[in-house]
């Protein structure tokens, strides 16, 4: 039985240019395993969704550090839904106030990672979510 490794997109969406620790992540989820697509800064969720949907991505990973998260999370999940990819889960890593957190979670964000996560943990959140879903 071969198995296939997990693909994560991680995308910088908006006009942060903060991108030291998408790089970072992604470095961890490669070296974890993974197959990584990074898209680099300024993204808009309609580049995010078109590039979620032609590199056939299990999860999206958006790196948030301008507070414009709670504007483009609904809007990127809206270009995913509407593209036909409801099934792949969106995690959130960046700066994101606590009171945040849980209506990101109502908005469909299945994990928030804010600064100073372990990359352990980022992965084996992500290998979770993959896990339930093959369930």
């Amino acid at each position: 039985m071969t198995t296939t490794a997990i693909r994560v997109l991680i995308a910088k969406p908006g006009l942060d240019g903060h991108d030291r620790g998408a790089k970072v992540i992604a470095r961890a989820l490669r070296d974890a395993g993974m197959e990584v697509i990074y898209t680099g800064l300024r993204q808009t969720p309609e580049m995010i969704a078109e590039a979620a949907l032609q590199e056939d991505v299990d999860v999206v990973g958006l790196s948030i550090l301008s507070g414009a998260h709670m504007a483009l999370v609904p809007r990127i999940r809206q270009e995913l839904d509407a593209n036909g990819l409801s099934d792949i889960s969106i995690i959130v890593g960046g700066i994101i106030p606590d009171d945040d957190v849980s209506a990101l979670s109502e908005m469909g964000v299945a994990a928030v990672f804010g600064p100073g996560t372990s990359t352990e943990n980022i992965v084996t959140r992500i290998r979770e979510l993959i896990g339930a879903r093959q369930a």
